[in-house]
């Protein structure tokens, strides 16, 4: 069982899409992916049409209740399991401090998932707060989207810095990929972001994949669909089909 963890410490760069279509396009593989969406707005758990009412049916009662995660997660039309969000979450810091039982209370629980055979892709808001620091140190691969603007960038250079803080903690390199989205090679910043970035990371840890500006990628969130259900000749679909099988050939998905 791989873990997957998305993340940057700024909104609006394609994180959730890249859930999304990550957890859809190992579906089309043939596995049984496990999607958990520890964003409090749930963005992802609406797409995949997961809408607990309370919050005891969400994974807010995996951390308050210790429900296990089996027990809160729903298979969705995709063929991929949701454990589903709620804005509750937004409530856990106060509820539960930073304490180090805390922060890997995720982890153990995944541990007990024996039964998943498949990879794990966790969502998570920008803050580094306990829902995005549990996905951290639950995690296998932390994937950084970097969308093709200055701002994502600085984001994703704040997380770097955050990895560097949390090593001795880990007593190793946590492998992480950065991840270049919404990328126009139309754009000069496009390109300038894209260099930068070859300069700001380990060249090994940046994506060969770019995720194009594509419209269907855009639109099909609106369709409660992932883009392979949506337009699955698209420029989104290729791209993300892409960045799976980068994943895979590296050794990074089973």
């Amino acid at each position: 069982m791989t873990v997957i963890a998305v993340f940057n410490q700024k909104g609006g760069v394609g994180k959730t899409t890249t859930t999304l279509n990550l957890l859809a396009g190992m579906a089309k593989r043939g596995q049984r992916p496990f999607g958990i969406d520890l964003d409090p707005q749930a963005h992802l758990s609406r797409v995949f049409g997961a809408h607990p009412r309370l919050a005891d049916d969400s994974v807010y009662s995996f951390f308050i209740r210790q429900r296990p995660l089996p027990d809160v997660a729903q298979i969705t039309s995709s063929g991929v399991i949701v454990c589903p969000s709620h804005l509750e979450l937004t409530k856990l810091d106060t509820l539960l401090g930073k304490g180090v039982n805390v922060v890997t209370r995720l982890r153990f629980g995944l541990k007990q998932l024996d039964a998943v055979a498949g990879p794990v892709v966790i969502d998570t808001c920008p803050l580094l707060g306990v829902g995005s620091l549990n996905a951290i140190f639950a995690c296998d691969l932390l994937l950084v989207p970097v969308s093709a603007d200055y701002l994502a960038l600085q984001g994703a250079q704040q997380v770097e810095r955050a990895l560097h803080a949390l090593e001795p903690v880990f007593k190793r390199r946590l492998p992480r990929r950065y991840l270049l989205t919404r990328f126009d090679g139309r754009r000069k910043m496009s390109s300038e972001v894209a260099d930068l970035m070859a300069m700001a990371f380990r060249r090994e840890e940046i994506c060969a994949t770019r995720i194009a500006e594509n419209v269907s990628l855009a639109e099909s969130p609106a369709q409660h669909l992932d883009v392979f259900r949506h337009a699955p000749q698209s420029r989104g679909a290729r791209d993300y089909q892409a960045l799976v099988e980068e994943l895979v050939g590296a050794g990074l998905i089973a």
